[in-house]
């Protein structure tokens, strides 16, 4: 299923729904951030998903990274919770979802990079090379407070 991001967009359909979702701001040894590129919507973005019943919300992050990345993940504290009503994400189905979502910081454990139904390409990025990605700006946002936030971000 397609979808189209809308942020401050005055154009945007109308939220329809909310879905609490996660993502993960990985980096390794050498300071390189893990990334996807979705197939839903062809830009580069943190691992994350849905949060499903009987989980934690960081359980819901190690399992949303290693079904999109390959890489097993421990989360190591939180970057922020991204609520903001001026970014909603239409789907081809109908549905037009408010941003819901809740980023935590993590570091890989294990498994090796490989891509799945969700992610097209998984690669390690450079900071020096994430202007060159096509990146939406909400998740610009996240891997900006990722680096250089220590504070949790909240809107």
């Amino acid at each position: 299923m397609a979808r189209t991001d809308h942020f401050h967009d005055p154009d945007a359909p109308k939220a329809t729904s909310i879905v609490i979702a996660v993502c993960a701001f990985v980096t390794d040894e050498r300071d390189r951030l893990l990334m996807i590129r979705r197939t839903d919507n062809n830009l580069y973005a943190l691992p994350g998903g849905r949060h499903e019943l009987g989980e934690t919300m960081t359980e819901t992050a190690v399992r949303e990274t290693d079904e999109e990345t390959g890489i097993r993940i421990e989360v190591t504290s939180l970057v922020g919770i991204y609520s903001n009503p001026d970014h909603v994400m239409a789907y081809t189905d109908g549905e037009v979802r408010q941003e819901f979502s809740i980023c935590f910081r993590a570091r890989p454990v294990g498994g090796e990079p490989r891509t799945s139904d969700e992610s097209s390409e998984v690669l390690w990025v450079e900071r020096a090379e994430l202007d060159g990605i096509d990146v939406h700006p909400s998740i610009r946002l996240r891997i900006e407070h990722g680096f250089n936030r220590r504070d949790p971000y909240y809107t």
